[in-house]
């Protein structure tokens, strides 16, 4: 191999590599941009198949990723968030989602990559004020440096038109479809992008041939490297799903089948759906037109499959279960449900996903409030016993969740915004984990209480059992302000909150009454007045958590959040009858 062919190698493998730096970069910049608004797009997730196929081409087309769109909703699928026949729509969705790029690189901008990389350079490196402007300025640049890949491939490809070696190879591929759909593939396996490969596809198509007019390669031959394009994407969902639930599995294995069946389908087309295409694409010479045939090519051949394989969802679920027999293997209550490290580098997916967990290690926290109230009220050694294991738990996944909140941080895409919103989140979790806390200092006073058969009197227990009512309230409106980002929620709990400090001032008054009566026995004070203030302290921490959630929303409701599939809203939590002696 000669020092010239090494030098075309290496200079398209850079332009390459431009054309995939840039193009994840303007994906960060328009994720940055677009912030919580992906969330609305989210929100559309659970509705229909339809809705779920606009979502997922939104989605795709803000990412500019069919990849990072599918490994998102594998992750969703995993926590329960979604079911499997709302992902395949999704992924179908994401496929024509996707074809923005071809069609992008199709109109020639490549003659404005400088000028859209000067623009966006200013925005993004010399106007700091305002985040928006810099992640626009971000998103201009990335898209000037794209187009700077492509024009250094497509002039590094020009002097393969006079190579005979390669000639041969391009009229094999024509020749032999299958060649073209492996070597499609294999590309898209290695690249882990079909955007980048079928950039390259649109540049090769666009050389000219020995003609100086007709494309070295020919939509006809063009069309099978398309078709593997197409499947060799499906790895890194495939990857994605190592280790996840079956569901996950199914998932990927949806997404395969989606796009082999499409590629089985054209490929004994291919002289016909090449005439189609030509005919609804520009007219003009092979060379100047072919990029945008590509482009229509694979944007039609996505749109058909979706058509195709929206009504048989419901066969595919089942033949994916077939695929992939098994059922969901149960989890440690310490193990995390929703936590997906796969979709970091999307953080908006991400703090979805946590804020999710938090609510599930919060509901916890809200069964050991009920507990210690059935243990100290109702002298039930087993609520005690629940209490002390909950505990464990809680302060376990505590700490996952932290942890995983605290690598978004180490993220480039995460925003200044988010980084606040992951802040708060952390703060939260210590919250929900004091909570745990001190309802097993309860735990253990009923512990005590009972082993020396301490009583109180019914006016004591009556005040008790009032003051747990009041932090199980609190308790529940914290868990739904935080699926729900209401602010409005959230300030009230900042009024429960007032109501609970009076009522720990009223009790203790009232006991030193009931004292000065000789109705309590002075031993029992140290017990009662610890019980009540751990009870305000589990109220002051759900203030806490209001108080996050009044910051991270500006005061203002954000709407819901996506719910495991299949579940309701938080109800307010149960309320049991006292059950202590002599009530």
């Amino acid at each position: 191999m000669n020092m010239e062919v090494v030098q075309m190698i290496m200079t398209l493998l850079g332009g390459l590599a431009l054309f995939i730096f840039g193009m994840n970069m303007m994906s960060d910049g328009l994720q940055k941009s677009a912030g919580d608004k992906m969330r609305s797009i989210l929100a559309m997730l659970t509705k229909n198949p339809i809705l779920g196929v606009v979502a997922g081409a939104l989605c795709t087309a803000v990412l500019q990723s069919s990849s990072a769109t599918t490994v998102m909703v594998i992750g969703f699928v995993s926590a329960g968030l979604m079911k499997l026949p709302q992902a395949i729509s999704i992924i179908l969705g994401a496929n024509i989602g996707t074809t923005i790029t071809a069609q992008l690189i199709a109109f020639k901008i490549g003659d404005y990559a400088w000028a859209f990389v000067v623009v966006g350079f200013i925005l993004y490196f010399f106007i700091k004020r305002k985040e928006i402007v810099t992640y626009i300025g971000q998103t201009i640049f990335a898209f000037g440096v794209l187009f700077v890949g492509i024009n250094i491939m497509s002039d590094t490809m020009k002097p393969l038109a006079n190579s005979p070696v390669f000639i041969d190879l391009m009229l094999q591929v024509q020749n032999v479809p299958v060649l073209g759909v492996l070597l499609g593939t294999i590309m898209t396996v290695v690249v882990q992008s079909s955007s980048a490969t079928i950039a390259v596809l649109q540049n090769l198509a666009a050389t000219a041939g020995p003609d100086g007019v007709s494309s070295i390669i020919g939509l006809e031959g063009a069309l099978p490297i398309l078709f593997g394009d197409n499947i060799g994407t499906t790895i890194t969902a495939v990857l994605a799903s190592i280790g996840a639930s079956v569901a996950a599995k199914r998932t990927a294995a949806a997404h395969v089948i989606f796009n082999i069946t499409g590629t089985l389908i054209f490929i004994w087309f291919i002289p016909y759906y090449a005439q189609f295409i030509e005919f609804i694409s520009p007219k003009g010479a092979e060379v100047d037109v072919i990029a945008r045939q590509i482009a229509n090519a694979h944007l039609c051949f996505n749109l058909f499959n979706t058509i195709l394989f929206i009504p048989l969802i419901g066969v595919l679920v089942i033949v994916v279960s077939k695929i992939v027999p098994g059922k969901e293997l149960d989890r440690l209550p310490s193990e995390p449900i929703y936590l997906d490290y796969n979709v970091l580098e999307r953080p908006f997916a991400a703090i979805h996903l946590a804020t999710k967990e938090l609510s599930r290690l919060a509901q916890m926290t809200l069964g050991m409030v009920i507990s210690a109230q059935k243990a100290f009220i109702g002298n039930d050694a087993q609520e005690v016993k629940k209490v002390m294991d909950a505990e464990d738990t809680v302060n376990t996944l505590q700490e996952k969740i932290v942890n995983y909140l605290a690598a978004m941080f180490t993220k480039e895409t995460t925003t200044e915004e988010q980084a606040a919103k992951i802040s708060g989140l952390m703060h939260i979790a210590s919250d929900i984990e004091h909570i745990g806390d001190h309802c097993k200092n309860i735990a253990e006073f009923a512990d005590e209480k009972m082993k020396n058969s301490y009583e109180f009197s019914d006016e004591a227990y009556s005040e008790i059992y009032g003051c747990f009512d009041l932090a199980k309230r609190m308790t529940g409106d914290s868990i739904m302000a935080l699926e729900e980002g209401d602010a409005n929620l959230a300030t009230n709990i900042r009024s429960l909150e007032a109501e609970m400090n009076l009522k720990e001032k009223e009790l203790r008054k009232h006991h030193m009454v009931r004292l000065n009566q000789k109705k309590c026995s002075p031993e029992f004070t140290v017990i009662y007045t610890d019980v009540i203030h751990n009870i305000e302290k589990i109220g002051d921490y759900c203030n806490n958590i209001a108080e996050a959630i009044i910051d991270d929303t500006g005061g203002t409701a954000s709407g819901p959040v996506m719910r495991p599939a299949g579940s309701e809203s938080p109800e307010d939590p149960p309320t049991d009858p006292p059950a202590g002696s002599g009530n």
